[in-house]
């Protein structure tokens, strides 16, 4: 699966002292599930952040920061921040931040039961 190695170290250096990370391939890349809720990620060489829909709006206008889609699915929540956005310590540990804080009230995906 192609996707950004250097961000997913970058973002595995992060959450190191969390005990309850898994890494999951899925949407062409990789997403970091914490307490089984997807948190963070990286798309398509872009930081995918899971963030609350209620800062949705203030989160775009940062510099490099956009809103997730998917097909023609705008996804309310999940933002993508490109290079530029998250290119200093600062900015990037802003955008991990932000993807901890709402875990804790992020709800948790179904499981696919196993045939």
């Amino acid at each position: 699966m192609a996707y950004n190695e250097a961000l997913a170290n970058r973002i595995r250096e992060a959450l190191c002292d969390f005990p309850n990370i898994e890494e999951m391939e899925m949407m062409g890349g990789l997403a970091f599930m914490l307490n089984d809720k997807m948190c963070v990620g990286v798309f398509r060489g872009d930081l995918m952040c899971r963030i609350n829909p209620e800062i949705h709006e203030q989160a775009v206008e940062k510099t490099g920061c956009s809103t997730m889609v998917l097909g023609k699915r705008s996804m309310l929540g999940y933002v993508l921040v490109d290079e530029e956005g998250r290119r200093t310590k600062k900015d990037f540990d802003y955008w991990i931040s932000v993807c901890l804080e709402f875990n804790p009230l992020a709800k948790s995906s179904k499981k696919k039961k196993k045939k």
